[in-house]
């Protein structure tokens, strides 16, 4: 089987169902943040391995014990996997943290900051179209002004 192929694909989002289900009920470990995600699994094309990236919500410390706490049941984890999976071989689990939403949100504080967003006061409409280049909005007052414009120019 060739690691991107569909059942790979496939079992690689199950093993994700599975593995977010069994942590987020049935192991019991305080050290484990409520908070605690699959990100994503990686599961080998002879099904031997798979790497599973976790993330927690909350702070450094949280996530530490949180891998602590994973490690220690993995042995629990994998024999649970195997009851809810019909697989040949239930894959040796290997948890590893994922700090891509965190770094995310980092970044996009960085760039507000930089940018300035939240310093800006609100601008009034007439203004944004001011800066946006429209010399005038043309409503209906604004076009009976023009034909008593044009009639009165007429006129003369």
């Amino acid at each position: 089987m060739r690691k991107n192929s569909i059942k790979n694909i496939r079992i690689n989002s199950e093993v994700q169902r599975e593995l977010s289900n069994i942590i987020r009920t049935e192991v019991k470990d305080p050290r484990i943040h409520p908070m605690t995600s699959v990100v994503a699994v990686s599961v080998a094309p002879d099904l031997k391995y798979c790497k599973a990236y976790i993330s927690v919500l909350g702070n450094e410390e949280a996530a530490k014990e949180t891998l602590e706490g994973l490690k220690n049941a993995v042995g629990y984890i994998r024999r649970a996997l195997a009851g809810s999976l019909n697989l040949r071989n239930t894959p040796e689990l290997t948890f590893i943290l994922d700090q891509s939403i965190e770094y995310g949100v980092h970044m996009t504080r960085l760039i507000d900051e930089v940018v300035g967003t939240e310093d800006l006061p609100e601008e009034s409409p007439e203004e944004r179209l001011a800066r946006e280049g429209v010399k005038e909005v043309v409503g209906e007052e604004s076009m009976e002004r023009e034909a008593e414009r044009g009639e009165l120019d007429g006129e003369s």
